[in-house]
């Protein structure tokens, strides 16, 4: 019998005459953890959405175990062992935890009990639930509603949804994108229990470093091309950004190129019931304060409530020495703050409108004549916007859901700059995107930083924290553990607090 569970031959496919895949091959082995690798736009997308049966191939083969499932639909596919964790979570927010994980397989979950067959034994759902949840080592309850949950506790569920299906094949697209450190470790363990299960792994993610951990080989796909597949230890970061963005990139990080100026936030004694407790820091003109944290460490809670999504019990907070208690983003973009949230779609932008409306949404106050709007200012702002941060678009009249990942989050981000603020939050301002994109982003951060902006930058990559922040504040379960100069920080410092 082949080594291979997943043979994929020569995949072509085009939209509108447009050719998002090339004759594309891939070899999968039996209990393998085979990294798929591109900057956004390669083809990763549309390769795996005919994996799993959402798209036919103009032409080719899927063939799983030597069964062709070129053509056959989603259900088909997932019946025949090919799973998939999604990079945008899919949930129905009024449903609880364990019945989003076995949507549509209640009655084979629940068996059957009551008076009536097939009534549905909630009891039983929750504790096989709570079983796949405790085997991963993810503390949520099988009975909380999803709409309750964190993202990284949203992403948490997705996982378990995927493993639960039993499948021959997981697809992972960016499944660490919304979580931290201690819940990437957990998953690469459930990951290498798979492997020994003889269970693979196609793994998609714009973290080398989790490439390097987990992965056995590396394909790398660009423009829909078939670049190459090597194996991990034949590479290195460079060797692999070079086979997926086509050049080199000689620094991740740029450097600093002003001194900080003077302080422009001030955090004092913050607290919110049952979040976080007595958080004390400032904020610089030009420095980039990184917030480091395992989930649940209170990071993200702390921006909504200075940000005025959410309110804090006691404390302060003041701009330039004028205290600010902002009830409402509104309120808190007025007086010069803004914020990506790590949410993009949920907060960010609004998928069907343009990237004109979307980027003009937080200062259309600047753009009025009268009470008309003034399109010709907004025209031209959004233009200048698109030319700055190098945004790829049709125009300003597309739609942002059409973007690349990179793409939209450059709208965000210069949806947040045209209300001109003074301070700068962004919550994970480089999640699910590719390579190229993160470079593009990493340089606009510190030109910000240069150009005098006050900037809050949170974030799960340790790395990208560490090469960005001029200083680093770590929290651990809502409470502050350190406040570290670049000196002091490195990877394993941030963990020690991180667990304290």
């Amino acid at each position: 019998m082949s080594d291979y569970i997943l043979k994929v031959k020569g995949i072509s496919k085009s939209f509108s005459g447009v050719n998002a895949l090339d004759n594309i091959h891939f070899d999968l082995k039996k209990g393998e953890v085979h990294a798929l690798m591109g900057e956004n736009g390669a083809g990763k997308s549309t390769f795996m959405k005919i994996l799993i049966g959402l798209v036919a191939p103009d032409s080719g083969e899927v063939l799983l175990e030597g069964e062709n499932l070129t053509g056959r639909n989603v259900n088909e596919t997932l019946k025949k062992g090919i799973s998939m964790i999604h990079q945008e979570i899919l949930i129905i927010p009024e449903l609880t935890v364990a019945q989003n994980i076995f949507l549509g397989r209640e009655r084979e979950v629940s068996g059957k009990s009551g008076i009536l067959s097939g009534w549905l034994n909630d009891n039983e759902t929750n504790r096989q639930a709570a079983a796949l949840l405790d085997r991963m080592g993810v503390d949520i309850a099988p009975k909380a509603k999803m709409k309750n949950l964190s993202v990284a506790q949203m992403q948490m569920v997705e996982i378990a949804k995927a493993i639960s299906n039993n499948a021959k094949v997981i697809i992972m697209d960016e499944p660490t994108s919304a979580i931290s450190d201690k819940e990437v470790d957990t998953l690469f363990q459930i990951i290498r229990d798979l492997k020994a299960e003889g269970v693979s792994i196609i793994y998609i993610s714009h973290k080398m470093d989790e490439i390097f951990r987990i992965s056995d080989t590396i394909t790398v796909l660009r423009d829909g091309k078939y670049i190459g597949t090597k194996s991990a230890a034949e590479l290195d970061q460079n060797a692999l950004i070079a086979m997926m963005v086509g050049r080199e990139i000689d620094q991740m990080f740029p450097e600093a190129t002003r001194p900080v100026g003077q302080e422009v936030l001030s955090v004092r004694n913050l607290g919110k019931a049952g979040k976080f407790s007595n958080i004390s820091f400032n904020v610089k003109s030009g420095e980039i304060l990184g917030l480091a944290g395992l989930m649940g460490a209170g990071r993200t809670e702390i921006a909504r409530a200075i940000f005025g999504l959410d309110q804090w019990d006691e404390g302060e907070v003041k701009i330039k020495e004028i205290p600010l208690r902002a009830r409402t983003p509104r309120e808190a973009i007025d007086h010069g703050i803004g914020y990506v949230s790590e949410d993009r779609k949920g907060l960010g932008f609004i998928p069907r409108m343009s990237v004109k409306d979307n980027m003009t949404l937080a200062s259309m106050n600047n753009h009025r004549k009268g009470g008309f709007i003034d399109t010709l200012s907004e025209q031209s702002v959004t233009e200048k916007m698109i030319a700055d941060l190098k945004i790829k678009t049709a125009g300003t009249g597309q739609h942002v859901t059409y973007l690349s990942g990179g793409n939209q989050q450059k709208v965000v981000i210069g949806k947040v700059l045209l209300a001109a603020p003074e301070i700068i939050i962004l919550d994970e301002p480089t999640r699910g995107v590719d390579v190229g994109a993160k470079f593009e982003i990493y340089k606009l951060i510190r030109s910000l930083a240069d150009r005098g902006m006050a900037i809050i930058m949170i974030s799960s990559e340790l790395p990208e924290i560490l090469g960005l922040s001029d200083r680093i504040l770590v929290l651990s379960k809502g409470k502050q553990t350190a406040l570290l100069s670049k000196a002091e920080a490195t990877q394993e410092v941030i963990m020690r607090y991180a667990v304290a």
